[in-house]
């Protein structure tokens, strides 16, 4: 049973309820964060807990849903639950914390009218036990699939985590049927957008490539305008107009990202294509969930040796330390 904590009180799993006119039931209406929570020795954890209040408070103010979230007063009740769950799971050190906020009682028709609408946002915090995920898919590293679904960077909504999540779930069972783990989104522009649920990286001859996130746009800009300035050259193609990203700024992502640098390699952020993908020496996949995951092949067609590479190994590692 999930531990759940309901608008401000803990509640059953089997009596908890929201209105029927709630705006994330009706409309889809909503943000929502996934976080990893470990617990050893009677201490509880929640994983990059800052990290994911602040990427919600800012897709919060942007797309309108609430402008006032109070990420100090998040942090407690996700903290709270966090510790319930470990009491009610006290064999289990790994814990799944999802927060979910939408709209509540929101009449859009109201709004769309120009009366007046006193927002009630709904809160949402469950923990239960964190997915088991194979040893095998670490060790061996998983076939992922192309997904027919394309994301858009004109979409305002794109690289948020909004509970429209129906286009990902439907190419993750798509690529379940195909014997796929996951399945690359692309944008409509064909760049890699990243997993349906997780972020991408590629390998090539010791650099690390990740596609740009939403938020970095002015700064990739800005890095290839210096470096036009100083006649270096610049890593294309991000040079000239840069197009929003659809990219969420992935958790995970992040902490790779820190984590290669740490470690001497080169970083790249950037617009990646099909054929950067497939002439990788690695692919990587990162979520919350699973952590740091390999690829071995795209729809059959070997990465690098078809094994996981020394990157993803070492970030395996490293991430298993960190929580477990």
């Amino acid at each position: 049973m999930a531990t759940v904590f309901l608008n401000g009180e803990f509640v059953g799993s089997d009596t908890a309820r929201v209105s029927a006119f709630d705006a994330g039931f009706q409309h889809g209406v909503g943000l929502f964060e996934t976080m990893l929570a470990t617990a050893h020795d009677g201490t509880t954890a929640v994983l990059h807990l800052d990290e994911h209040l602040s990427r919600l408070a800012a897709s919060s103010r942007a797309l309108s849903l609430t402008q006032t979230l109070r990420t100090g007063a998040l942090a407690e009740a996700v903290r709270r639950v966090a510790e319930r769950g470990a009491s009610d799971h006290p064999s289990t050190p790994r814990l799944r914390v999802r927060l979910t906020l939408t709209g509540g009682d929101l009449n859009l028709l109201n709004t769309a009218r120009g009366e007046p609408v006193e927002a009630s946002p709904t809160l949402l915090i469950t923990a239960q036990p964190a997915s088991d995920y194979p040893a095998e898919m670490f060790a061996r590293g998983i076939n992922v699939t192309i997904a027919d679904w394309k994301a858009n960077p004109l979409d305002p909504h794109q690289g948020h985590k909004t509970l429209n999540y129906w286009p990902r779930l439907r190419e993750l069972q798509t690529a379940a049927g195909k014997r796929g783990a996951e399945a690359l989104v692309f944008q409509v522009t064909n760049h890699l957008c990243g997993g349906c649920v997780s972020n991408a990286f590629i390998i090539k001859h010791g650099v690390m490539l990740t596609p740009t996130a939403r938020g970095e746009e002015d700064q990739i800009a800005q890095e290839a305008d210096a470096a036009a300035a100083t006649g270096n050259r610049y890593d294309p193609p991000t040079k000239g107009a840069v197009m929003p990203s659809p990219v969420l700024p992935g958790i995970v992502r992040r902490w790779v990202m820190d984590w290669a640098l740490e470690n001497g390699m080169e970083v790249r952020r950037r617009l990646i294509t099909i054929s950067d993908v497939l002439d990788a020496d690695e692919v990587i996949l990162t979520n919350s969930g699973w952590g740091v995951l390999p690829v071995a092949a795209v729809e059959a067609r070997p990465i690098g040796s078809g094994q996981p590479g020394p990157i993803a190994r070492r970030l395996i590692t490293e991430w298993n330390e960190l929580t477990w």
